[in-house]
């Protein structure tokens, strides 16, 4: 403890803050492009840019559910299930998926999707292989290259320590609501301490929310002891209680035909009224222990459970209403993580999270700088003198140029790989990712052996001037560019290209601001003295002596 609470608090937020800053920057960064990972993988797809994005007809559900079943039953025999997935906001295209039967030593079997185009006249099969904006989401709570309970834990870790920084964070800000309006450029550690501040108060509702809930996904995890307790341990009848509707169902072996999908549709109805469907899954076709599940559209609604009405798929009887015990706690729950994926808001209100998202990422990258800024002051005299910086001081001024100035090169490396990648590449998805942390690593060899100005300079020059040059990648790479998505009103592959090139434009935007100086280091020089202005101040210096005498 220090010498009081003041103090133990001002350490406290440094030290939880620093210690796992840039794991929590890359998870903030992944988060953060999460929240448009659908349109992602639409623009990561350049197949279905054209005569594929529709908006949901419910006049056309039941010729759709015919020839989805039709087709089905054509290309996906003996899969394990069906999915015919109707157009939403995030996903605004009909596709036919199915799964096939896990090989031994496999958990899931190979997935495979069809998208229908917009006159159902034509079933796009030949899509490259991609992650998407799965990649994204995934690499937040995964981390990628490692088991992903593992992971899991790594990431739940650091997210208890970012909770804390932001309660200390508030206890030492005593003059937080002036500290938002304080802004003073080009002061060095003064400006990164302002900057740090605003994005962090601008903010802070979000960042609790988000950091909170982060940590709710996966409460039963990091907490399992009630589970275990009320259980005997046996988690699957703790999830088949809570989500008795999403129960797996295994497959007895006796040949039963499937029941016409379509006519389902009048239960299902007066089931829902007037909500759309998302999402219709035929578990086990062909099997005489078959179900059929239908998922409404829970479209802006917060909470986003998953709740399947529920028949037999052999004799169509209703076995689930979709209606489950409401529980207080359940739906708390559900509410919580609702908040944190914001799959409920609307085009407005996910910009805003982005935005959010964005301002949690840029908190973290100041505080990581004004730390290094201020150990360099406390060593400046050390460094003047010749001597190097410390191993400590080092590797944190590498660390912040790996991650602050290469996530954006590494995301935009993701990007080019996904259009320049051959297309029968074996494990093509895979070095998509592999491109991503490639170029992050590049990064980080050029911080091992310089970290001044003009290499922060070079890597947010080649970041920005590559996301800008996305636009024009797409409209090489695909039948489609910027200007015949505006008039053909693609509005989410518009949103990608547009955002890249805002993005891309700030950060050049931000590389000016480090030419004029906000970074600044110790040259290793001494300065040099005047003998004119030696001599001024050895005349204020008597003059001031001679007055005091008097």
């Amino acid at each position: 403890m220090k010498e009081n609470f003041f103090r133990s608090m001002t350490w406290l937020h440094t030290w939880v803050g620093l210690l796992v800053c840039w794991v929590l920057l890359l998870i903030f960064f992944a988060g953060t492009m999460s929240y448009y990972r659908h349109d992602i993988s639409l623009w990561t797809k350049p197949e279905l840019h054209q005569n594929v994005i529709q908006d949901y007809d419910a006049s056309q559900v039941e010729i759709e559910l015919n020839r989805a079943q039709n087709y089905l039953r054509l290309h996906a025999n003996g899969a394990r299930d069906w999915r015919i997935s109707f157009p939403t906001d995030r996903k605004p295209y009909l596709s036919y998926s199915w799964q096939t039967q896990p090989e031994e030593g496999q958990r899931r079997g190979k997935f495979t999707e069809h998208v229908v185009t917009q006159g159902q006249d034509q079933v796009i099969t030949d899509v490259r292989q991609t992650k998407g904006g799965n990649f994204f989401y995934r690499l937040h709570f995964d981390l990628h290259y490692m088991p992903a309970k593992i992971a899991r834990w790594i990431v739940g870790f650091c997210t208890m320590f970012m909770l804390i920084a932001l309660i200390s964070g508030i206890v030492i800000h005593k003059r937080i609501f002036k500290d938002f309006f304080s802004f003073r450029r080009n002061k060095g550690s003064r400006a990164w301490l302002d900057a740090h501040n605003v994005s962090s108060v601008l903010a802070l509702p979000y960042h609790l929310m988000i950091t909170y809930t982060g940590l709710v996904t996966l409460m039963a995890m990091y907490m399992p002891w009630a589970v275990v307790t009320a259980y005997d341990g046996d988690r699957k009848a703790f999830s088949q209680e809570l989500r008795p509707s999403r129960v797996q169902v295994k497959p007895v072996g006796e040949a039963a035909d499937t029941i016409k999908l379509a006519s389902l549709l009048p239960q299902v109805r007066e089931l829902l009224g007037n909500i759309p469907i998302r999402q219709v899954v035929v578990s086990n076709p062909g099997d005489k222990n078959s179900r059929v599940s239908v998922y409404k559209d829970t479209a802006e609604a917060v909470t986003d459970r998953r709740i399947a009405i529920i028949f037999d798929a052999v004799d169509g009887s209703l076995l689930s209403k979709g209606v489950e015990p409401d529980s207080g706690a359940q739906n708390t729950h559900d509410t919580l993580i609702a908040l944190h994926t914001g799959r409920f808001s609307e085009p407005v209100l996910r910009l805003f999270f982005f935005l959010c998202g964005v301002m949690g990422c840029a908190m973290i990258a100041t505080g990581t700088l004004l730390w290094a800024n201020k150990i360099r002051q406390k060593q400046h005299k050390l460094i003047n003198q010749g001597e190097k910086a410390s191993v400590g001081l080092r590797l944190v001024e590498g660390l912040n140029l790996t991650f602050i100035a290469g996530l954006p090169l590494a995301a935009s490396a993701f990007f080019y790989a996904n259009r320049l990648l051959p297309l029968d590449m074996l494990n093509r998805a895979q070095w998509e990712a592999n491109s991503f942390f490639i170029a992050l690593a590049g990064v980080a060899v050029i911080a091992c052996f310089k970290r001044t100005l003009p290499v922060w300079r070079y890597v947010l020059a080649l970041s920005g001037t590559s996301l800008i040059a996305i636009p024009l990648l797409n409209a090489m790479t695909s039948n489609s560019d910027l200007l015949s998505n505006i008039n053909q009103a693609q509005w989410s592959l518009v949103g990608f290209d547009s955002m890249c090139l805002v993005i891309g434009l700030s950060i050049l935007f931000a590389r000016t601001k480090l030419v004029a100086g906000i970074i600044k280091q110790p040259t290793g020089r001494r300065p040099v003295s005047h003998p004119q202005s030696m001599k001024q101040s050895l005349l204020t210096q008597t003059t001031a002596i001679a007055r005091k005498e008097a």
